[in-house]
């Protein structure tokens, strides 16, 4: 006799004792429509137990050294955040991971992928939605994800993608992606994250209680040539030619500098465009509490030293950095972003030789920057008298300031300024200007007799451009 398919219904009746009547047509598919209910559950509970073997399994850094297993994780980050060859690699070894199981067939949810290894790979590895995102790369500088929503950032502009995350439950599974493939945490009781890749790329993660709703910024490196000469092309149009004199003239004259700008206008590329015009055996050291320029990696020729401090650390401190940093005869002082507990280091190393250094600070104009970098000194509660602090700070941190934004889709150097303390005031004398309404650079200015002395002495063919160009006083 054919077997019947088991019953739920038949079964319970049985064991009760009672007699199991004829069953009707509509319920024995009711009866088949559970059965198969039970069936595809246990088959993608066998899947998401797969899926949680293999994920532990990746996740346990491989190689025989620590460079192997930070090159492994460098790995697992690249590949979720869409760099095609580290997802090869990543698909390859799921594959091998499931053939080593025998496991076989796709459970239901997942039959629109070709393969099992596929179907893993995407659960474990990919991004959702975001992957439609990351398809059109070309010219993408960071993805913004807040909670469900997507916004993209491309020439330094952020705008509503037109995709969505279906929940915030696959947010939180690739922010839990991330933090385990770099032996961190993003828990109730550490609500963010950071990731930082090898080129420059990073990820910055925050949950639930930390911020109203979980979040996820992925910036991409996407600059990898640092030169005036590109910035000034007419393609980036970042700077006028004649600026380009101006720049390299306060740089081989040891000014000291500092560029402002909002989020994504291009400090960053403006300050290594200046880094990369320096002599190449010049000692340059960094003192960061991250490292973000990176300038051994870009400029791996030059004599450059980097140091990583933590403040929380006495032995690794800002403080303990600044001293070996003294022994070791740095020319420049290079930082990505004066930030509070980096603010009187800075100051020091200016204020004590190390002229021509360079660095960035988040205020809105030229003029609010001596300020700013003084209140910074402050916060740790030294008795300094404020208004000393900032003349002084006028004179020797911020000689040449360099204001930049976003005009139009491009990144523009809007002012180029020499600080001087006049009568208890900051003055702030505009070398070049940016005229956003006739599209065009303008230049008021001229430069000081101590700027111009100082740029004669150090750099005698330079000044005689900058004569030509009008910036010398005759």
């Amino acid at each position: 006799m054919k077997n019947e398919k088991f019953s739920i219904s038949s079964y319970v009746h049985t064991r009760k004792g009672g007699y199991a009547a004829p069953r009707s047509l509509a319920e024995k598919h009711t009866e088949v429509l559970v059965s198969s209910d039970i069936e595809h559950s246990e088959e993608n509970h066998s899947f998401n137990q797969w899926v949680e073997e293999i994920r532990s399994e990746l996740a346990a850094a491989k190689g025989r050294n620590e460079e192997e297993k930070q090159r492994y994780n460098e790995t697992l980050n690249r590949a979720i955040l869409g760099y095609e060859e580290d997802r090869g690699k990543l698909l390859a070894l799921i594959h091998d991971l499931v053939v080593k199981r025998r496991l076989k067939d796709l459970p239901p949810g997942t039959r629109n992928y070709e393969s099992l290894p596929e179907a893993i790979f995407a659960e474990i590895i990919g991004l959702n939605v975001l992957e439609l995102v990351l398809k059109q790369k070309e010219g993408l500088e960071e993805i913004q994800v807040v909670g469900q929503n997507i916004f993209e950032v491309r020439n330094g502009y952020a705008l509503p993608s037109v995709h969505r995350l279906p929940s915030l439950r696959d947010l939180e599974r690739i922010q839990q992606n991330l933090v385990l493939f770099n032996n961190d945490s993003l828990n109730p009781r550490k609500k963010w994250a950071e990731v930082m890749l090898r080129d420059g790329s990073r990820v910055t993660m925050t949950g639930f209680g930390f911020t109203a709703e979980p979040t996820l910024t992925i910036r991409f490196y996407t600059m990898k040539r640092f030169e005036l000469d590109s910035l000034a092309h007419p393609e980036q149009s970042t700077i006028d030619p004649s600026m380009k004199v101006l720049i390299l003239c306060v740089i081989r004259a040891y000014f000291n500098m500092v560029v402002i700008g909002p989020t994504n206008s291009g400090k960053t590329n403006l300050l290594k465009a200046c880094i990369a015009e320096m002599d190449d055996n010049e000692r340059i050291i960094t003192m960061e509490s991250r490292f973000e320029l990176n300038l051994k990696r870009d400029f791996p020729h030059k004599n450059i030293i980097e140091y990583e401090v933590d403040e929380e650390d006495s032995r690794h401190s800002g403080k303990q950095a600044f001293k070996l940093a003294l022994r070791q005869s740095p020319k420049r002082i290079c930082q990505a972003e004066i930030r509070d507990e980096d603010a009187n280091l800075y100051v020091r190393a200016c204020t004590r030789g190390h002229e021509g250094s360079i660095t960035s600070v988040h205020v809105n104009t030229l003029e609010d920057v001596p300020d700013a970098i003084a209140d910074m000194c402050l916060l740790d509660g030294r008795g300094v008298d404020p208004t000393r602090l900032t003349k002084r700070i006028t004179q020797y941190v911020t000689q040449i300031g360099l204001e930049m934004a976003v005009v139009n889709g491009k990144r523009k150097v809007m002012r180029i300024g020499e600080y001087s303390y006049e009568k208890g005031e900051i003055r702030v004398t505009v070398l070049a200007y940016f005229d956003a309404t006739a599209d065009q650079w303008t230049f008021p200015g001229k430069l000081s007799e101590y700027a111009s002395t100082k740029i004669k002495h150090f750099d005698p063919q330079g000044f005689i451009k900058l004569q030509q160009l009008g910036w010398i006083q005759c």
